[in-house]
């Protein structure tokens, strides 16, 4: 990182269909992940490790909190998650109680759950209000396909770590289900998922899909139609969350919306480009170009493995 570079920890709030308005918490380096996941909206996995270290200062990232939050209006949680796997970081425990020093808005942890089945990665994360992670395949064979995950982590290993997050954890965990349409949306896969996440048995089940662009191609969206039958299917915690009405198009966020679309008529811009030009996080500009992308203001190609956006 460039010294005259300032790492953003803090991101939004930014509109979230199951956290309300959330204030989005991103610590470790982008793109540093436990998983390659086909669907990621950040695109491939630059850095697959399970090393666990303080990858930014503690004090640095509770600092820039602390300052967000008498900047904006008061979020409804704080969501430790950003562009890389947070439980990655090996003082997220004492980020968790940090936070808790100076705020009294809950904290929630959204996680890939792959690392859960380490005692030392669930105490870390107990401390926070409410805990998601994921699952997002039914078998060893199609784990491997979908979350592409780093050599030292087992599919059955892992599994186990959620129903042991689920046995330790005093507060509500819940899991989010992501379907890939082409993949893992057969009716086999989804019985799979199923037994899985009875075994689990989190308070609450969240349907995704993707519904934003991919890291592959072939990652499909599944239709809302489609969702619902596999949200009966699962029972009545089950909800689907996939984002099919846009909430980041609320008129809040329509001058920053503008902002990306005059940037990106000015030249084809990358997601960083874009983040750079206007001082957005990752995570922000990915919903805001989305969003233009829907509309059909700007179009996405792909020119040597990146994606670049401009505008018509």
């Amino acid at each position: 990182m460039k010294a005259k570079e300032k790492k953003i920890y803090t991101f939004g709030p930014v509109p979230s269909r199951r956290l309300g308005r959330s204030l989005g918490i991103d610590f470790v380096p982008f793109k540093a992940c436990t998983y390659d996941c086909i669907y990621c909206q950040l695109g491939r996995t630059t850095t697959k490790t399970m090393d666990r270290q303080e990858y930014f200062p503690v004090g640095d990232v509770l600092r820039e909190i602390e300052e967000k939050l008498k900047r904006v209006s008061r979020p409804d949680y704080i969501t430790l998650s950003g562009s890389g796997e947070p439980t990655l970081h090996s003082r997220i425990s004492d980020i968790i109680s940090g936070i808790k020093e100076f705020s009294d808005i809950p904290v929630a942890v959204l996680t890939n759950g792959s690392l859960l089945w380490i005692g030392e990665v669930r105490d870390a994360v107990s401390g926070a209000d409410l805990i998601i992670p994921s699952l997002d395949a039914g078998s060893e064979e199609t784990f491997l396909r979908v979350n592409r995950p780093h050599s030292g982590i087992r599919f059955k290993e892992m599994v186990e770590g959620l129903r042991s997050l689920r046995e330790e954890f005093v507060g509500p965990v819940w899991l989010e289900v992501f379907i890939t349409g082409g993949v893992t949306d057969t009716e086999d896969e989804i019985s799979k998922i199923k037994n899985l996440v009875d075994y689990i048995a989190p308070e609450r089940i969240q349907l995704n899909t993707t519904v934003r662009t991919p890291a592959e191609e072939f990652a499909g969206l599944v239709n809302r139609e489609k969702m619902e039958e596999i949200s009966a299917f699962f029972g009545r915690n089950c909800e689907v969350i996939a984002d099919y009405t846009k909430v980041h198009s609320l008129g809040e966020f329509s001058s920053t919306r503008e902002d990306v679309l005059e940037l990106v008529k000015l030249r084809p811009c990358s997601i960083d480009d874009i983040s750079a030009g206007l001082g957005l996080h990752r995570n922000e500009t990915v919903k805001y170009v989305q969003e233009l992308v829907d509309k059909k203001l700007i179009s996405m190609e792909r020119r040597h493995g990146k994606r670049l956006y401009s505008g018509h």
